[in-house]
């Protein structure tokens, strides 16, 4: 059974850059980047980045990137921003939470291309991504209980070194469907070493049985191996409820962003800044 690694998670957006932890997802302090003072391009790209906790490399990359909209220039070819550019900045920090930085770049990117179509396209994509992964957390849920539920005595320890007949006799099935289990990914028996049979030990023949199970309730090849390589890295099923659990509550989050996102997008794309 694997352990669990302990990883320190740095956000950085789509350019590599490090976000302030306390800004991630969002900008720290939404009403002071709304409410700061401009007369629509004032603002100096240092002045802009103070205002977000920015340097002002990352907001020339943004501006360069398509992020932020045209920018005017003075006459010495100094970009000035106003309102709408900060606008541009919490509408990416609130898309970025739930779709990803990439994402969100691409959809600013649209906007700011006069692609609204395309960037809304990008926003639906993003819904209907999550929304498999749900049915498809939904769908796994549903299977492990089936595999929790089960006749414990189908799960009686057997001895070890069986033969493939001999599993496939216990278990009521065809040696071929085994075969098939195995090219699949779902079972990994053993060879003898002396006649390259397969062998099946404890955990195979376990294995072989809650794959059984699965299909005799009409779950997909491809959802039970999801299924069964959980539960080789939890090491049990309560271990793998609460890895969906947690799993769950991040599409939650997900999903809360994405409908914050889509707020200050339309916003964005409507141009109502006075909010």
């Amino acid at each position: 059974m694997h352990g669990f690694k302990c990883v320190i998670d740095v956000p950085v957006d789509s350019f590599g850059a490090i976000i302030p932890q306390q800004e991630e997802g969002r900008v720290a302090n939404p009403q002071t980047l709304r409410n700061t003072p401009g007369d629509g391009g004032t603002l100096r790209p240092v002045d802009l980045a103070r205002l977000v906790g920015l340097s002002t490399q990352q907001i020339r990359n943004y501006a360069d990137a398509g992020v932020l909209p045209p920018a005017p220039r003075t006459e010495a070819g100094y970009r000035r921003f106003g309102p709408r550019h900060r606008e541009a900045l919490l509408t990416y920090r609130a898309l970025a939470a739930g779709h990803s930085w990439e994402r969100a770049g691409e959809i600013l990117g649209a906007v700011n291309a006069g692609d609204a179509a395309s960037a809304l396209a990008l926003v639906d994509a993003g819904h209907a991504a999550l929304h498999e992964q749900r049915v498809s957390l939904q769908a796994i849920g549903a299977a492990l209980e089936e595999v929790a539920v089960g006749d414990p005595d189908a799960f009686a320890t057997p001895r070890p070194g069986l033969r493939v007949g001999e599993v496939a006799a216990r278990l009521g099935v065809r040696t071929s469907a085994l075969r098939l289990w195995e090219a699949s990914g779902l079972i990994r028996p053993g060879r003898d070493r002396v006649t390259g049979y397969r062998t099946f030990g404890p955990d195979d023949v376990r294995d072989a049985q809650m794959v059984r199970m699965l299909r005799e309730a009409r779950h997909p090849l491809p959802r039970i191996r999801l299924i069964l390589d959980a539960l080789r890295r939890t090491g049990s099923t309560d271990a793998l409820r609460a890895a969906l659990a947690e799993r769950r509550a991040e599409l939650e989050r997900r999903a809360t962003a994405m409908l914050e996102g889509a707020a200050l997008l339309h916003r964005y794309v409507t141009g109502d800044l006075r909010a």
